[in-house]
């Protein structure tokens, strides 16, 4: 289930509502990455609050500005529900686009950054929330680089 500000989970509703909008958008990613909700809630509730904590009032402002977010139908999910990829670590390999994360045996990265240090940041915090490893490679393939979060 995707949540939106009108439909969310009740631990949200005492949240100030940026806080609960950065919440339910952490929460929805964790969803299509096939996290489940019972896990999604918790992880994304702490990691808005920690977001908001560290976040200056000009991205805040900026973030309150994009507009709510909206419920997605099946059909445009980017990724396939494959629960078994949370026990696989996260790996970041060179991609046409830029810099791809995407759990082993992935059939498609979970994003593409332009910038390799953006990708290994985002596959470190995945692999913490997973309780796997983030796995960096170099251009050809190669393993450049392990950090275990098991």
């Amino acid at each position: 289930m995707a949540w939106t500000m009108d439909d969310y989970p009740a631990s949200l509703k005492n949240f100030k509502p940026v806080i609960r909008k950065k919440a339910i958008d952490i929460a929805n990613a964790m969803l299509d990455e096939g996290y489940d909700e019972g896990r999604a809630i918790p992880i994304a509730t702490d990691q808005a609050k920690e977001w908001y904590d560290n976040a200056s009032k000009k991205e805040i402002e900026e973030y309150q500005a994009e507009g709510d977010p909206q419920s997605r139908s099946e059909e445009g999910k980017e990724y396939d529900n494959r629960p078994e990829l949370m026990d696989k670590g996260e790996h970041v390999v060179s991609h046409d686009e830029g810099w791809a994360v995407q759990a082993k045996d992935a059939k498609k990265p979970s994003k593409v950054f332009d910038n390799k240090s953006d990708a290994v940041e985002r596959a470190k915090e995945i692999a913490e929330n997973k309780g796997t490893e983030a796995v960096v490679h170099k251009e050809n393939g190669d393993i450049e680089k392990r950090y275990s979060y098991s």
